[in-house]
């Protein structure tokens, strides 16, 4: 089975309630679409159960794209690599991860950095014969140097919030986090959007009252965090 989740935000207690749902198998791949740090307190820890689970598959987010320009990672001592980076980095809920990542061993913080750099920023895959492209924020391929406001295809693909009128690559159904489903859907508690060519799977799980999402591509079952004592039908 293919599952893929977005945005879990460091809150593990969603986390954990999609993994014990999904009850994931060896045989079984999940893709997390990035953002798994910021906003709650247990990001690192999450990334690093990914780390070691190789039937998980992540795309980097904006949120570890401003922690790794946010920090020195060759120093090993966390230390700004600019104020400006640092900044952005707290203004959007980043000040909790760094102060977890001050209290851990250098070693760890340099595996955690390392494994960030080799993520992919696009991945596509192919489920009963149908062809999705995941993304964070937009397909990769869509940036163009008139995007002034990004520098790099990178920045882009983890910043810009895809719109339903943008391209999608031809015989793809695009997949992407970043842009809470509720810009899409005017319903709460957020669900996973749907259009003809697109799915949205961001429902908020980085704030109070969102939640985390998850889909099985095999059959389009969606699963959604409970908070305790809810019934998820």
């Amino acid at each position: 089975m293919i599952y893929v989740m977005s945005d879990i935000h460091g809150n593990s207690k969603r986390f954990n309630s999609i993994m014990k749902q999904i009850k994931l198998k060896d045989t079984d791949t999940l893709y997390i679409l990035g953002d798994v740090i910021d906003r709650y307190p247990d990001g690192i820890r999450i990334l690093r159960k990914i780390m070691k689970m190789d039937n998980v598959k992540m795309l980097l987010g904006n949120h570890e794209h401003m922690m790794l320009k946010a920090l020195k990672t060759k120093s090993e001592e966390g230390d700004f690599l600019n104020p400006y980076g640092t900044s952005l980095w707290y203004r959007n809920g980043g000040r909790v991860t760094h102060n977890y990542l001050k209290h851990i061993r250098k070693d760890l913080r340099r595996e955690v950095f390392a494994y960030l750099t080799t993520l992919p920023i696009n991945i596509e895959i192919e489920v009963n014969d149908k062809k999705y492209l995941l993304v964070h924020g937009a397909p990769e391929r869509n940036f163009r140097r008139a995007h002034g406001e990004y520098e790099t295809s990178k920045e882009y693909a983890v910043w810009h919030r895809w719109k339903v009128f943008e391209f999608v690559p031809e015989e793809y159904t695009l997949i992407f986090g970043h842009t809470p489903t509720l810009n899409f859907n005017d319903v709460v508690p957020l669900e996973v959007f749907f259009c003809d060519n697109a799915i949205g799977i961001d429902c908020g799980c980085g704030f109070e009252d969102g939640r985390l999402a998850c889909v099985r591509l095999d059959d389009m079952k969606i699963f959604y965090s409970c908070e305790e004592g809810e019934i998820n039908e």
